[in-house]
């Protein structure tokens, strides 16, 4: 497990990138909304933590993970400097869950790789909820706070 002994929360705002004057794009799935919306306040927080002033944090709702992608599309038509693709999928009884997995993480390069705007892949991939609540401000903290970190490394790329 990637994450086991670390926490996803812990940075040093110093040697982050400065957010102002950035655009950030928050593309949050609503199936398993009690996961995403935690994963949501740690990049919200970490964002505006980094310099990201409020007004410039744009938020599109979209019904599941697989929908993610068209969701971030649009958001990258908006005009913002990067997007952040908040989702989490949990393991059923199916094969559903490799389905999604696979579609959204191949639409996600997709948008990488036609666009001049980076897509951050904040999406939850678990076996299990419990997996899920660790790293979404659980025990292992919150991977919305690594992903706006990440977010505004790729900004500061462009």
């Amino acid at each position: 497990m990637s994450t086991q002994n670390s926490d996803l929360s812990n940075y040093d705002v110093s040697k982050v990138p400065s957010g102002v004057g950035l655009t950030i794009g928050l593309v949050v799935s609503n199936w398993n909304e009690d996961i995403t919306e935690s994963l949501y306040s740690g990049a919200y927080d970490t964002l505006l933590n980094c310099g990201v002033i409020s007004d410039n944090i744009k938020r599109i709702d979209v019904p599941g993970s697989f929908e993610l992608v068209f969701g971030s599309k649009k958001m990258i038509q908006s005009g913002v400097d990067v997007v952040i693709a908040i989702g989490c999928v949990i393991k059923g009884e199916t094969e559903h869950f490799n389905y999604i997995c696979q579609s959204v993480s191949k639409g996600i390069i997709d948008l990488n790789i036609n666009f001049d705007i980076p897509v951050v892949f904040c999406v939850l991939t678990d076996n299990i909820k419990q997996q899920s609540i660790d790293r979404s401000g659980g025990k292992f903290g919150n991977k919305g706070v690594e992903a706006a970190i990440t977010a505004l490394q790729l900004a500061n790329l462009n």
